[in-house]
């Protein structure tokens, strides 16, 4: 079929509604791009041919977004074409302008190249040539995005490192920090379906982009067009520098800091933990960090293997009680006394355990976050770590992640900082807490401080002294860190953490639920509940717009059975402030809170085509004995809510 014909086709799929106005402007640049391979010309016809005008749509109804997550899409289209799919065998990554492929991989890479060199020219006082470490995980065209991303940074005159094979998303934060470079990419789409894969940007910092960062990046993206990828699409790795195993060997180090109680941790070896990967990175560092300690670990060894098609589960989300059906089966079998799963690019890590009556149960984020910050504190003091005034300590939480996080840290002395969702946000303020650290000792002893170089011990002690000392950071989402020279969640210490709090707990012969109700006891009642709704495609972007933009011009004056007392928009730019009096920027999130003593958090998803609705119940608890009514309160509080919010969602999207 000749071009002419091509187009023809698609003003008539235009004319009739078929074929969206952007959607054919965005296959029209690619179409007049001259010289494109074989593969995307083949593709584009055969959609065109076969009239796939939905999945064209939502190939191409928008430009990939980059922001400060990178950008993440499709990299299996819906309906692959031939010369994407051969047999088993996908061969190319999807075609489209919303898609993950070799083009919007290059583009972004020489963006974010041509950022940091302007950067590093009018910002650092000695310029250099533009750094960058990579790393992967094991999706689909993951290795290929790698090494297409290291093809283009080298041949622009950077220098760039690669590892051998995959990595988790935290080794890549800690790698950027430890290696000095200019930035870092991450090819991942964490926990997303198979068909998912995304591009991560991490500053020299080793947090994600800001969103200054992201948007001078997107601004020298919009320069560029699809010529200027051609050149590139041969992969090329002859000025690409692979890191040696010693990388990997400190960066294990740093994750057993997050180990307390040493004594008790090595003394624990008859306890039994079944783990699995989902076949994602998490076997690279956890089985032999485990293995260290000589635990009684038992892998669940059909999904140890690093597979992109996530063969076992229908989804690699370790917060999932169905995803974790197998480590359970394994669990019963042996009798053990828990189960850890990380997801695949290993930043999120879920917990199963038994209750007090012998019943499994998975424990979500908010849970898990507590349960750590009680022992945590508890073990840091019975250790002598931490002086009796807490008030340079912090614990730093998302919005959206269990307000029991605050009471706990209000009532123990120690700051809480609250910060929109994304660790991003968490890895700022520990950007913060070094520069302020930094440059007291830069002013009282002229000494010029390598932070990154420093150990666990003496950061801790110089931020108690100067600064404020990171003592944990959470997200609902079963994100954990408590160690600063990370800046990303990390799973993979947040596993030996785990661990050490699933020794204690066979040590004392207690269950998770006999901690829990001491944690209540102590700090309140608190219950936490999610919806999430799901729009996909072209049409679903548009409707999650509509139904934020819905929620804000018509909030109601009750939900369920209680009367709204007060609504915070975040993205207005009001005045606001963290613990620390820094401001707290505008973002797409709403916060919503009723007389009976229930919230809602309302966002779109930052990383999936979903509107999320975090709700959350509390009660003052006088007395233990009142936690059986008092739990039954709250939790039908939040049911009542729930089935309120879901009706209303339905009424808001006919």
């Amino acid at each position: 079929m000749n071009k002419d014909r091509v187009f023809g086709i698609l003003q008539d799929a235009l004319k009739s509604r078929k074929l969206l106005e952007a959607s054919c402007g965005n296959i029209s640049a690619l179409l007049n791009t001259p010289d494109l391979p074989e593969w995307v010309w083949g593709s584009l016809e055969e959609l065109i041919a076969g009239e796939h005008w939905e999945e064209l749509n939502n190939r191409f109804f928008k430009s990939v977004e980059f922001g400060t997550a990178g950008m993440r899409g499709r990299t299996i289209g819906g309906v692959p074409t031939r010369f994407e799919k051969e047999g088993d065998d996908y061969v190319h990554a999807a075609i489209g302008s919303t898609c993950m492929n070799d083009f919007n991989v290059i583009i972004a890479t020489i963006g974010l190249f041509n950022y940091c060199k302007f950067y590093q020219d009018t910002d650092c006082e000695f310029p250099k040539r533009p750094s960058l470490v990579i790393a992967h995980d094991m999706r689909y065209f993951s290795r290929h995005f790698c090494e297409l991303t290291a093809t283009v940074w080298s041949k622009l005159g950077g220098d760039v490192y690669i590892f051998e094979g995959p990595r988790s998303t935290p080794q890549l934060s800690f790698s950027v920090r430890y290696l000095k470079t200019s930035a870092g990419v991450m090819i991942t789409a964490s926990h997303n379906p198979y068909f998912d894969n995304g591009y991560k940007v991490y500053f020299d910092d080793g947090a994600q982009i800001n969103e200054t960062h992201a948007h001078k990046i997107m601004q020298e993206i919009q320069k560029l067009s699809y010529v200027d990828a051609l050149k590139f699409l041969d992969v090329d790795l002859r000025e690409v520098h692979t890191l040696s195993p010693f990388l990997d060997s400190v960066y294990l180090e740093c994750c057993q800091d997050a180990i307390l109680d040493v004594a008790l941790f090595k003394t624990m070896k008859q306890t039994k933990i079944v783990y699995t990967p989902l076949h994602g990175t998490g076997s690279v560092c956890i089985l032999p960090l485990m293995k260290n300690y000589e635990w009684d670990i038992h892998p669940v060894d059909s999904q140890l293997v690093m597979d992109s098609a996530f063969p076992t589960v229908k989804s690699p989300n370790p917060d999932n009680l169905e995803t974790l059906q197998l480590a359970l089966e394994e669990a019963k079998r042996i009798d053990a006394d828990g189960v850890i799963a990380t997801d695949p690019d290993g930043d999120r890590m879920s917990v199963m355990l038994k209750d007090r009556k012998g019943d499994w149960k998975l424990l979500n984020g908010n849970t898990i976050a507590v349960l750590l910050a009680e022992y945590r504190l508890n073990a840091m003091r019975n250790l002598e770590l931490l002086p009796k005034d807490l008030s340079n300590l912090a614990v730093i939480k998302s919005f959206v992640t269990t307000p029991l996080l605050k009471s706990f840290a209000e009532k123990n002395g120690i700051k809480c900082i609250e910060t929109h969702t994304g660790f991003k946000w968490i890895g700022e303020k520990l950007k913060d807490y070094e520069a302020i650290a930094t440059q007291k000792e830069l002013r009282s002893r002229g000494i010029s401080l390598d932070y990154t170089r420093c150990s666990y011990k003496a950061r801790r002690n110089i931020m108690m002294k100067d600064s404020t000392f990171f003592f944990l950071g959470a997200e609902e989402s079963c994100g954990f860190l408590a160690n600063d020279a990370v800046r990303d969640k990390d799973a993979n210490a947040a596993t030996l953490m785990f661990c050490e709090f699933i020794a204690y707990l066979r040590a004392h012969e207690l269950s998770f639920t006999d901690c829990l109700d001491e944690i209540y006891a102590k700090y309140g009642y608190f219950k936490e509940d999610l919806l999430s709704f799901t729009f996909d495609g072209a049409e679903g972007f548009s409707q999650i717009k509509q139904l934020m933009s819905s929620y804000r011009n018509n909030m109601p004056k009750r939900m369920s059975d209680s009367r709204v007392l007060s609504v915070t928009d975040f993205s207005k730019p009001e005045a606001r402030a963290d613990a620390d009096g820094k401001t707290i920027p505008a973002s797409n999130f709403m916060l919503v809170h009723l007389l009976n003593g229930c919230s809602i958090a309302i966002r779109p998803s930052g990383t999936e085509p979903k509107l999320k609705m975090y709700l959350f119940g509390q009660s003052e608890v006088q007395s233990g004995d009142d936690l059986p009514t008092i739990k039954k309160e709250v939790g039908d509080r939040l049911e009542s809510l729930k089935a309120w919010l879901k009706q209303d969602v339905a009424e808001r999207t006919k």
